[in-house]
């Protein structure tokens, strides 16, 4: 690095030395004054310091006025209302049985999922019966008679693909519910 391009660029006078692999000509006490001003206002990701009590995420950001889930946005520290019921989420989803899939709507899907022989759990989206009935009409040709299983091909193994995202289906579901919750306070 040429040597007037070796000195800080800040206008206070500071003319510190630049490291040589600094993405701009600050010097590294320009360059912390800088970090700590990014975490004030943008916040810092890092691991919760305990589970987020809505969806279990243990990724947070970290501000200076406290924490908060970077998956729901719960502020970390505050109560919880577990007297209140819990909200209403309706999901389509997606599991798998050797070479069929069932495609069906809950809104439990824990209890819903334990009823049902499956392999696993492929894909959840949010959506109530009118989804479900659309899910089964797109996908008419693969589907066994009239029962809500049906045959793998290439065209519902993409959609199952861009459903998932490649977000954990539980993950997903986690999140709507804290949504939920926060939109109903």
């Amino acid at each position: 690095m040429p040597t007037d391009l070796a000195r800080c660029l800040v206008g206070d006078g500071c003319r510190g030395p630049v490291p040589t692999d600094a993405p701009l000509r600050l010097c590294e006490l320009h360059f912390a004054v800088a970090a700590d001003w990014a975490a004030s206002a943008f916040g810092v990701t890092d691991a919760l310091p305990a589970p987020c009590r809505l969806c279990g995420s243990r990724l947070g950001i970290r501000y200076p006025s406290g924490w908060i889930c970077a998956t729901c946005e719960w502020r970390f520290g505050e109560l919880v209302d577990d007297e209140l019921p819990p909200p209403r989420v309706d999901v389509v989803y997606y599991l798998a049985y050797a070479d069929r899939v069932k495609i069906g709507t809950t809104s439990n899907p824990r209890r819903r999922f334990a009823a049902i022989w499956h392999d696993d759990l492929l894909a959840m989206e949010r959506g109530d019966r009118r989804l479900e009935r659309h899910r089964h009409e797109q996908f008419a040709q693969e589907r066994f008679g009239t029962s809500e299983w049906f045959a793998r091909s290439d065209a519902l193994d993409a959609h199952i693909a861009t459903v998932h995202g490649g977000v954990e289906p539980w993950g997903a579901y986690a999140r709507w519910v804290s949504e939920a919750v926060a939109l109903r306070g």
